[in-house]
């Protein structure tokens, strides 16, 4: 085998300081094998040649067999990293060149750089997104953790609860280990534990007003996975206010809704929607009225591909549109929504912005 594997060398290398091209020598290499296997096959067992050269079919068949999977291995990173790969208006429409991919983020990405909705650009805009999410609990745990899986480049989340035992039945960022911890760090170390190519970004607070502009400011999109009135509706108004779409979930017992509101792009705000907070008891909460355990998952994972959709381009989001999912019959639809003339925080009386039509 020492033998075979010089002449092997002597053909790459040599032929390398010899200028002889890749390809060539790739095929020397090919006439090389062929060579050594047809010894081993004709040659009768112990004679001098096919002993020198390895004594056995089998070897270099398996040889053989692990150099295609890693030829092939890199033949799909080469490909995946020119899809990835900026073009010049890439670089032209960010104002710098994007970020390259590693070959460990292109190997983990690979699912989605291969979707023609997605593709590499797909994938370099969701590294480049930042998305700011609220609440760590039902709805945000599961957009937590599939923003981070997908490659979003900064998250920023935002809650300041601390996680309880009966937490554990829906919100599946949290393990038992993390009762007592604030929410936001445990559901940062769990996406860091999931993804280190992300930035993960715990602001252990509730959503106030006074903090609520400066804080959106940062962000290019706002998840919304609140359970009470008041959050919402700030949420909505400083969306609206810096012209950022607003992806909204919520749910009781067996049923949830989500919609994307974004008025700058043509939509309703979600005080169009819900103009008023409902009377005390109208709404209970996961607490007083219960919640399936999955059903946050759903619903969450579903703001999830509205966010991946909303960065990428990919599809249609549910911009004037509210999607309704019923757990408990397995039944979904969809209702149209549409803006306010009159209302407070979107209508043309209050300085909004006229729609773009864009996605």
């Amino acid at each position: 085998m020492i033998l075979v594997f010089g002449v092997a060398g002597l053909i790459w290398w040599g032929g390398r300081l010899l200028g002889l091209e890749r390809s060539l020598r790739a095929a020397l290499l090919g006439v090389l094998f062929c060579a050594v296997l047809a010894i081993q096959l004709t040659l009768p067992d112990g004679a001098p040649l096919r002993e020198a050269t390895g004594g056995s079919a089998s070897l270099w068949l398996l040889l053989a067999g692990g150099g295609v999977l890693v030829a092939l291995y890199s033949a799909v990173l080469r490909r995946l990293r020119a899809r990835a790969a900026p073009t010049q208006s890439d670089s032209d429409e960010a104002g710098h060149d994007a970020p390259a991919f590693s070959d460990a983020e292109l190997n983990r990405y690979a699912r989605h750089i291969v979707l023609r909705e997605v593709g590499g650009l797909g994938q370099k805009r969701l590294k480049d997104a930042r998305v700011l999410v609220i609440g760590a609990g039902g709805l945000g745990a599961p957009a937590l953790q599939y923003l981070a899986a997908a490659g979003v480049g900064t998250i920023g989340v935002v809650d300041d609860d601390t996680v309880e035992n009966a937490n554990l039945q829906r919100q599946v960022i949290h393990r038992d280990r993390d009762i007592g911890l604030p929410k936001v760090f445990s559901a940062q170390a769990a996406m860091e534990a999931q993804n280190p190519f992300v930035t993960v970004r715990p602001y252990r607070r509730r959503l106030t007003e006074d903090v609520a502009a400066e804080l959106f400011a940062d962000y290019d999109l706002i998840l919304d996975g609140t359970d009470n009135f008041a959050t919402r509706y700030l949420a909505n108004r400083t969306a609206v206010a810096q012209q950022k779409p607003l992806i909204s979930g919520a749910l009781s017992q067996w049923e949830g809704q989500i919609s994307v509101f974004d008025p700058t792009r043509g939509g309703p705000c979600y005080q169009c929607i819900f103009p008023e907070a409902p009377a005390e008891g109208l709404a209970p909460s996961c607490a007083e009225a219960g919640v399936i355990g999955p059903l946050p998952g759903v619903l969450g994972t579903m703001m999830a591909v509205e966010a991946v959709k909303q960065i990428t381009g990919a599809g249609e989001v549910l911009r004037s549109q509210m999607l309704i999912y019923d757990g408990l019959y397995g039944e979904t639809r969809r209702i149209a929504l549409k803006a306010r003339a009159e209302c407070p925080i979107c209508g043309p009386d209050n300085g909004t912005p006229a729609p773009t039509g864009e996605n």
